[in-house]
């Protein structure tokens, strides 16, 4: 774990105050800028010591083999795991004959700032050489959010006490070493040196590298150019070999003078495009950042920035701790999906490369339910991105002998790259979650283009996918088997709860979806009848549920099976430590299951329902994913354990800011992140919108005073200012002066002319706080706060 004291508590910025070469790989995934195109991880500047180098561009992989202890039919045989491209952040420094290297000579100073209004991640040295010498360096870099292709770094290197010959080299450095990611000697002969050089040409200051995937065949191009000041004379000369390109500069510098070299970046790849168009579009980006210069890029990401916080930011007051997190994970999940622009945005962005870079169901059903109220825009392009692998996802239901479209549990491309069937393709709630995404992105923004466009089709073939994989039994219930649901240590079920209520809703969007576009559905092939089919296999899905302990099985007969030894088996997690065959036909749960259920099909359930359920779950979750925590917080502060709520929001939001499952070096996990907000704006400002309507319920925990959070739905700009006895909502603007929504469960119309303040509702809790597994409790604020 991270220390809590490590990065002081600060509300706008992610500082380190002095280095742990200890922690190098979780603050390069901390440090990470991104834009959803470009992702930098935050490796020092000098490029060593380093815990994982890294340089993505979002969608670029290279494809490897998958391998199988058995083979079957419909096992996928080929994976795509991302690459590590031309790295363009390494600025090499000689002090004399002496390299600046931390691990060498004194640091006298070090401090890291990630900045979140400004988007930049700024480094302060002071550092004295083996021989005496002492240097500060300030560098400052960013990736631009306001230019996709473009990313640029001011380095400024100051002489202290006596004379010095400063020697500055500026790398673009393709095929860096990688730590292993596989025993698999096939897979790590895939990824050493997954780049062939094709191209490279330098001027005086500039150079372009153009490399190309050997096995999937994709095209990327890497250019940078200088900007050089300095008070006397210099020498700057660029070179270029296969796969390095160093602009050299050379100065002498008194005491108090100072280098200045901004460096400007793009990057560019296509699957489709010609070498030259690649290489000419890639310079011509670098033309336009040089055109913009240091300051106006620096302009550019103050403004993008500014106008997304003004429609994003939430202020949690009493709760400093909660505040800087929750800016943190906002800035993150802007920084995965701003520019992706129908790419897909993986589990862990561009900040790793944990999970080989794939996207999973996180993004529609995590990521993509912040996003549609803070950044709609960037879900329309995920939508199309997903929208655009539906001729993929077709073929994966084919070959599975199914109708309609079987989207992949984890991708990059659109391939399916699980080869574990009962985590993977058993979990058919992705192609449900993917539908939700689509009518939620309706809803929220009322934009009905996006379904015109391409989620029409989308909404149909899940649809079709759900009739063929379900059946009626010779009571006229529909049943769904064979399914894995959230929870991955319950697998390959019948009628898993929240598989169900999402197909259901899937069927239904699709007959609503189809009934808004009557002349589209119909070249789609729909007919009355099929659409007819959809709406009763709706209403006739099953959904278990438990008469005499008053509580639904997350899936059928699950309250019926073997209570789990948490006294003798409480080795967590439980996946690394105990075989499937004990995991499986037991009661413990990896994940909130039941309860995402009931947070996103609020309305099928009734209050003293869940409150039960969150009772009987609560003692059976083990949370050996970082997905559950906030799930937990959002419904325990649903039916009244605010306290409870309170420290599961903590372990979300600090899932990466302490590092809480080791394993932040690999990359951020943008899911629990987004959890951040939803803990708090979902959990304790009550945010729901599954009936098609704002709802909002505000209530707070002891520790937290005052929570606003701004929001976007259909054209209206909103704040909600909760207190403990008051909340008072204030419509910015939007298309017209007035807007109803849902407050505590009656209907509100709020107006632009002035805001409206009404009493909170209490939460009432119906059953005592419960208790978790030995040794699960959530991380109590405490452990985690200063």
């Amino acid at each position: 774990m991270i220390a809590q004291d490590y990065f002081p508590i600060e509300p706008w910025r992610i500082r380190e105050t002095h280095l742990d070469l200890d922690l190098l790989g979780q603050t390069e995934s901390l440090f990470a800028l991104s834009n959803g195109h470009i992702g930098l991880r935050g490796n020092l500047d000098e490029g060593e010591p380093h815990g994982l180098p890294g340089t993505y561009l979002n969608s670029f992989y290279e494809v490897r083999p998958l391998p199988h202890a058995e083979a079957g039919y419909g096992y996928p045989q080929a994976g795509q795991t991302v690459v590590d491209v031309t790295n363009g952040k390494i600025i090499r420094l000689m002090v004399d004959d002496e390299p600046l290297d931390v691990r060498y000579g004194t640091l006298l100073d070090h401090e890291r700032t990630l900045d979140m209004r400004a988007g930049t991640l700024t480094r302060r040295i002071h550092w004295r050489s083996p021989a005496g010498k002492q240097i500060k360096v300030q560098s400052t870099r960013l990736v631009s959010l306001a230019y996709r292709s473009v990313a640029a770094i001011e380095y400024i290197v100051e002489a202290v006490d006596e004379f010095t010959r400063v020697t500055v080299q500026s790398e673009l450095v393709a095929n860096e070493d990688q730590p292993p990611t596989s025993d698999d000697p096939r897979v790590a002969a895939i990824l050493e040196n997954p780049l062939e050089a094709v191209e490279r040409e330098n001027t005086g200051t500039a150079a372009v590298l153009v490399h190309r995937t050997r096995s999937s065949e994709l095209m990327m191009a890497a250019a940078m150019d200088h900007e050089v000041e300095v008070p006397g004379r210099v020498q700057v000369n660029t070179m270029t070999i296969p796969d390095v390109a160093a602009t050299t500069v050379v100065c002498g510098l008194r005491p108090g003078q100072k280098l200045r070299i901004v460096k400007y970046l793009a990057y560019g790849w296509s699957s489709e495009r010609s070498r030259p168009a690649l290489r000419d579009q890639t310079i011509a980006a670098l033309t336009g950042a040089r055109y913009s210069g240091w300051q106006g890029l620096l302009e550019s990401q103050r403004s993008y920035l500014d106008e997304f916080w003004d429609g994003a930011d939430v202020e949690v007051d009493g709760d400093p701790d909660c505040q800087q997190a929750v800016r943190f994970a906002l800035f993150h999940l802007l920084q995965a999906s701003a520019r992706a622009e129908r790419r897909a945005i993986p589990s862990k962005g561009l900040t790793g490369t944990g999970y080989d870079g794939h996207t999973f169901w996180d993004s529609e059903s995590f990521i993509l339910p912040v996003l549609v109220y803070t950044a709609p825009y960037a879900v329309a392009d995920a939508l199309r991105w997903r929208a655009s692998t539906l001729e993929l996802a077709r073929g994966r239901a084919a070959e599975l002998g199914l109708s309609g479209a079987a989207f992949p549990w984890r991708t990059i491309r659109g391939q399916e790259c699980s080869g574990y069937w009962p985590a993977g393709t058993a979990a058919w709630h992705i192609n449900a979650d993917i539908a939700a995404a689509f009518e939620q992105y309706r809803v929220v923004t009322g934009d009905d283009t996006v379904e015109a466009e391409c989620g029409l089709e989308v909404l149909v073939e899940t649809a079709r996918l759900w009739r063929s994989l379900g059946h009626h039994d010779r009571h006229g219930v529909w049943h769904l088997s064979g399914v894995t649901g959230p929870d991955e240590y319950t697998a390959i079920v019948r009628d898993n709860v929240f598989t169900n209520l999402m197909a259901a809703h899937n069927l239904r969007t699709a007959a609503a979806a189809c009934a808004r576009h009557p002349d589209a559905s119909h070249e789609l092939g729909v007919t009355t009848e099929e659409m007819a089919a959809w709406r009763d296999a709706a209403d006739a899905a099953h959904i278990p549920y438990d008469e005499e302990l008053g509580v639904h099985p997350q899936c059928e007969g699950f309250t019926s099976a073997a209570e789990w030894d948490f006294d003798g088996r409480n080795t967590y997690p439980l996946l690394l430590n105990e075989p499937y065959v004990r995991l499986y036909p037991a009661q413990v749960v990896k994940q909130a299951d039941l309860l995402l259920a009931m947070q996103w099909r609020s309305h099928a359930f009734t209050a003293e329902q869940k409150a039960r359920n969150v009772d009987y779950y609560e003692r059976r979750t083990v949370r050996d994913s970082s997905l559950s925590a906030c799930t937990q917080a959002v419904m325990c502060a649903e039916v009244g354990h605010l306290e409870l709520a309170h420290d599961y929001t903590y372990e979300t939001a600090f899932v990466d800011l302490r590092d809480l499952h080791d394993n932040t070096r690999d990359g951020l996990h943008l899911a629990a992140l987004a959890g951040t907000w939803l803990a708090l704006v979902s959990g304790f400002g009550g945010l729901r919108d599954d009936t098609g309507v704002l709802s909002l319920d505000p209530a707070l925990p002891e520790g937290i005073s005052r929570l606003r959070f701004r929001l976007r739905w259909r054209g209206f700009r909103l704040t909600v200012e909760a207190g403990h006895s008051a909340v008072t909502y204030t419509l910015r603007d939007g298309p017209e002066q007035r807007l109803t929504i849902n407050h505590a469960g009656e209907e509100l119309e709020l107006s632009t002319d002035s805001p409206t303040t009404l009493p909170v509702r209490r939460r009432v809790a119906l059953l005592p706080p419960p208790q978790q597994p030995p040794g699960r409790a959530p991380n109590h604020r405490h452990q985690v706060a200063r």
